[in-house]
């Protein structure tokens, strides 16, 4: 079960947005992500390497937490919004779900659930 300064700490990396850094330092090196019902990225490698695509696509990625974590057992969730601003200064957010399991202090799996419908608005 992760503690609640891991969790509150990996949350402030994210809104940091130290994103792979958060990749790097928390999640186990065979972490899986899941992207709404998609097929797995698995291997913390990968991770921080789509992750570095992702912010490499845009000029600016904001993360805000919506709330506290909820954390129970080894299992946390959390809301967040994300805004990502694209070379022209376009805005678009999007909201998500973040279902992660961890393994005491480090992530083995985290689910995002969204609509991805959001990001064309």
């Amino acid at each position: 079960m992760p503690s609640r300064d891991i969790v509150e700490d990996f949350a402030k990396r994210l809104e940091d947005g130290d994103f792979v850094g958060a990749i790097e330092t928390y999640y186990t090196p065979d972490a899986a992500t899941y992207e709404n019902n998609a097929a797995p990225t698995v291997g913390r490698e990968k991770l921080a390497a789509k992750e570095r695509g992702v912010l490499a696509a845009f000029k600016e990625v904001k993360a805000v937490r919506i709330g506290p974590s909820l954390i129970e057992g080894n299992h946390v969730a959390t809301r967040w919004t994300f805004s990502f601003t694209n070379a022209e200064g376009v805005i678009r957010t999007m909201d998500e779900i973040a279902w992660q399991t961890w393994r005491g202090d480090q992530l083995i799996e985290e689910r995002f659930y969204y609509d991805p419908k959001q990001l064309g608005r």
